[in-house]
């Protein structure tokens, strides 16, 4: 098995959206991550929910492992990347996602039951609306093998 290579962080910024950051990878492509659902439900992150100021002194952490604000609070690299792979669609694409439901002749409904969402998750995935989380492009692949 190949050696997993983690990602590196060479620099990072504010985005221009609120809890947003514009991270530049070791190896030079940028990603723009909404790092706002971590934010608002972790309580380690409270002092960034109620300080944009301190959400803007985001620096990179040690070997760019990680981004850091203060010496508790701090985001992984490989979480940031994850983050940054799912906004993206890379985990699975729209497309890819409503071709599998009409291969399975899912409607949206039977589509939902099967992956214990919502009917209307299921359709946000399919338009694009939504980034489709890593868990359920996972969930598809298994139950395509049903």
């Amino acid at each position: 098995m190949p050696k997993k290579t983690l990602p590196r962080i060479a620099a990072v910024s504010p985005g221009d959206k609120p809890l947003t950051l514009l991270v530049r990878w070791d190896k030079g492509e940028e990603s723009l991550v909404d790092v706002a659902g971590m934010i608002e439900t972790f309580r380690v992150y409270a002092p960034l929910r109620s300080s944009p100021e301190l959400f803007r002194q985001a620096r990179v952490g040690e070997h760019g492992t990680d981004v850091v604000w203060t010496d508790d609070i701090d985001i992984a690299a490989d979480t940031l990347w994850r983050l940054a792979q799912e906004q993206a669609g890379v985990t699975l694409s729209p497309d890819a996602f409503k071709r599998w439901r009409e291969r399975k002749a899912y409607t949206l409904d039977t589509a939902a039951t099967a992956l214990g969402i919502s009917r209307r998750m299921v359709a946000y995935y399919e338009q694009g609306k939504k980034p489709i989380p890593r868990v359920v492009a996972l969930a598809t692949r298994a139950l395509e093998l049903r």
